[in-house]
């Protein structure tokens, strides 16, 4: 809330044992001991008043986020207006980003797909799952070569039960219905399976599915942690370092904003 507000920050870690929580090495600077914002926003209510990155992904020597210009917070719990979901890139091992200004998909009316995103790259291809903005929309799917990460063209969306472009990214029907806030995805190629959290409103608390493809048929969900043990909690992003059956996220809760390291033992 002061002078200083950076809407993003970026740090690294080497840390691969999570038993015992996650150690930060550095962080992105633009000053002595000053961490950089890597996506910039104009701050403005009702233009861009953040820009929030949602997922991240290499593909090669480059590295991707997906992230939402939020426009606005409504008043109502959960909500928000997002002017577009986009995808940035870095080439520098992730010390500057560029928005590119092609790779992004537009907030129609305030209900379109893809403004929240979760990319996951497998067999050749990302997969981008996205919900509109807020916390209550269903998870819509599509999918693009990786070598055509950054054209919005080459994407081929989830409808009715099969790929296609037609109708584009507003035609995609959901492969999970929401209620669903804060996506991630995440492909465990040893068990070659895919894991799915978010908040459930509907459940009050951040649940996980899992299915054989990224379009599904996804399992009932299971609840991982609810607002009994943390109250005020929002965001469940699943660690890229996680096992099959060891599930460590980071737990968001929004009036303190802090983060807390969780693990799950999976048992099927």
């Amino acid at each position: 809330q002061g002078g200083d507000w950076r809407s993003n920050v970026l740090a690294f870690s080497t840390d691969r044992d999570l038993t015992d929580g996650m150690s930060f090495d550095s962080m992105i600077q633009d000053s002595r001991c000053h961490a950089a914002e890597i996506l910039g926003s104009r701050k403005l209510d009702n233009v861009e008043i953040t820009t929030i990155p949602t997922s991240g992904f290499a593909i090669g020597g480059r590295q991707y986020l997906t992230y939402m210009s939020i426009r606005t917070w409504n008043s109502i719990p959960g909500t928000w207006w997002t002017n577009h979901g986009g995808i940035a890139y870095s080439d520098d091992g992730g010390s500057t980003w560029v928005e590119d200004p092609h790779a992004k998909w537009d907030n129609i009316f305030g209900v379109t797909n893809f403004q929240v995103a979760a990319a996951v790259p497998a067999h050749g291809y990302v997969y981008l799952f996205g919900t509109p903005n807020t916390r209550l929309g269903s998870v819509a799917l599509a999918r693009v070569p990786e070598d055509r990460v950054l054209e919005p063209g080459a994407y081929q969306y989830w409808r009715d039960g099969t790929w296609t472009p037609v109708g584009g990214y507003t035609a995609a029907t959901p492969v999970v219905h929401g209620p669903a806030g804060e996506l991630s995805v995440r492909y465990d190629a040893a068990a070659d399976r895919w894991q799915m959290t978010y908040l459930d409103t509907a459940e009050a608390a951040i649940v996980v599915r899992e299915a054989a493809s990224p379009q599904g048929m996804w399992s009932e969900s299971a609840r991982l942690v609810g607002v009994e043990q943390h109250l005020e909690l929002y965001g469940g992003f699943m660690h890229p370092w996680s096992t099959d059956e060891d599930l460590y996220f980071m737990l968001s809760t929004w009036s303190d904003y802090n983060t807390f390291l969780l693990r799950a033992r999976l048992e099927r």
